[in-house]
């Protein structure tokens, strides 16, 4: 038996820095989505976060010198990681699609979620049981079946 040096968490967490408002809205989205995955004894850490911000991290950690919508940090475990979301990003894009700020983000938020998790898109089989939990999250198309 393996006993673990942190307490099992009850419930479900998630840890918003930055957003403002939409930070605090993106909380409460999280936490049903952790709901509807059925997750519990979880925590999840959410940063939003500025285009020159998400920009270093996705240079420093996947090489790639551009902004980005998402990015996620998987730990494991009762820690699922960190979601890293731009809000400038968001901004722009939803502009350009003529949808809200809300959506867009909601989008982004499943998306990094579903990293977290294991989810991935590089294989056509695994882009379709990706798109299938987006859908189920967002009740809508997501960021693998929009474009």
């Amino acid at each position: 038996m393996r006993l673990s040096p942190f307490p099992k968490l009850k419930g479900r967490k998630v840890t918003v820095t930055g957003g403002g408002k939409q930070g605090q809205r993106l909380k409460r989205v999280a936490l049903g989505f952790l709901r509807a995955l059925k997750l519990d004894g979880v925590e999840l850490s959410l940063s939003i976060v500025t285009d020159a911000q998400i920009r270093h991290l996705n240079k420093q950690w996947r090489h790639k010198d551009k902004a980005t919508d998402v990015l996620s940090f998987p730990t494991g475990d009762a820690l699922l990681g960190d979601v890293v979301i731009s809000l400038q990003t968001g901004r722009r894009v939803a502009r350009e699609l003529g949808v809200s700020l809300e959506t867009e983000l909601n989008l982004y938020l499943a998306h990094g979620l579903l990293h977290l998790l294991g989810y991935d898109h590089h294989r056509r089989v695994d882009r379709v049981k990706m798109a299938r939990a987006e859908r189920k999250l967002l009740g809508d198309a997501g960021m693998l079946t929009r474009r």
